[in-house]
């Protein structure tokens, strides 16, 4: 009835609306345009990008000659967005591309350390929770090469909710951890938590870690990034996968590109699990990146009962390895106790999630990353 009163007929409207939807994109164009020649003004000035002074009075310009019939704060929100993408371009460029990113071709990203491959097979990284004796990382160690594990990990600065709870050995921890690891035929790694200790850490460790409470810990991630050592980089409580992923781009830019995405449970409202493991992040990493992802399914479930089918689960969605907690006494443990398996449960861990039983190794190997 309208159409006919008003002498339009919607085949012309729509006609009408694409037309001025490809005037505004012709538009938003020229201001791209205009934006990136102001960036080359402001470069050559020594100018700070963003000016919010001049992005507020735009604002309330366009609101005064705002005409109708969107409200003005359609306006402000519509026009605030434009002034985002607008500074967003002038910050990192149109061509700007994360260096994490999988970019077309680029094949997945295999290094070496110590001899051994990350990111073409899977790996195991095992080990206990915490470093808390000679005799607790020697024998946790030899248990764990006697499996073929390759990769011994070992908290020595520990990360604590408690103030009160056991922090950990510190630099002792560390060279027990190395010795252990070097007896062994082993690569070591361990958690750094703190930007002071990036260099006493990587003496010592040939994989740094960067746990879920240090993801968001920018410092600590260039830190690390410059330190010519691989990282293993968890995933934050509630981080989402495009905050892993911005967080790791902080250490590649440091310069390390051997970086190995982990994601190890999110915090959801269920409590049968310490926390839920995001098996669908592991598959979106896999094709959002060429790094290598690996799941920790010790801190995801926080019980043993269910680690097998976790980790069979990770690998089936892409995993490049699993870390899981190992302990020669877990009854006893200092942290962690409920989530850690004997060395005979991985065996039996191992079993079902159909892991290859590599030939354990009884020396030492020489060579770096």
């Amino acid at each position: 009835m309208h159409s006919h009163m008003t002498g339009d007929s919607l085949d012309e409207l729509r006609g009408e609306l694409r037309g001025v939807n490809l005037e505004l994109l012709e538009l938003l164009s020229r201001r791209a345009e205009l934006v990136e020649r102001v960036r080359a003004v402001k470069q050559a000035r020594g100018l700070p990008i963003h000016a919010p002074e001049r992005e507020q009075a735009m604002l309330e310009e366009l609101e005064a000659r705002n005409p109708g019939p969107f409200p003005p704060a359609t306006i402000r929100r519509l026009f605030a967005e434009i002034f985002r993408a607008s500074v967003d371009l002038m910050e990192r460029g149109k061509d700007e591309v994360l260096k994490v990113s999988r970019i077309a071709g680029r094949d997945d990203l295999v290094f070496r350390v110590k001899g051994e491959l990350v990111g073409a097979g899977p790996v195991l990284i095992a080990g206990p929770c915490a470093v808390e004796s000679e005799e607790q990382i020697e024998v946790a160690a030899r248990e764990l090469a006697r499996l073929g594990v390759r990769f011994l990990r070992g908290g020595t600065f520990k990360p604590r909710s408690s103030p009160y709870a056991f922090q950990g050995l510190g630099e002792l921890g560390l060279r027990l951890l190395e010795e252990a690891a070097r007896r062994h035929g082993m690569v070591s790694v361990t958690e750094v938590t703190d930007t002071r200790a990036v260099e006493l850490v990587a003496r010592h460790a040939d994989v740094l870690q960067v746990g879920a409470r240090n993801m968001y810990n920018y410092d600590l991630l260039r830190e690390v990034g410059r330190s010519g050592k691989p990282v293993i980089l968890k995933r934050g409580l509630s981080a989402t996968i495009d905050e892993l992923l911005w967080a790791a781009e902080y250490i590649v830019a440091a310069g390390n590109v051997e970086v190995v995405l982990c994601e190890r449970g999110i915090r959801t409202f269920e409590r049968q699990t310490r926390n839920t493991l995001d098996v669908s992040a592991v598959a979106l990493l896999r094709r959002m990146s060429f790094l290598p992802v690996i799941a920790d399914v010790s801190h995801a479930a926080g019980r043993r009962d269910i680690l097998a089918p976790l980790g069979r689960a990770a690998l089936a969605a892409g995993a490049s390895g699993l870390m899981v907690e190992v302990h020669p006494w877990p009854a006893v443990a200092r942290s962690d106790s409920e989530q850690q398996l004997t060395p005979a449960e991985l065996a039996r861990f191992l079993d079902e999630v159909g892991w290859p039983h590599p030939a354990p190794r009884p020396v030492a190997v020489a060579g770096g990353t």
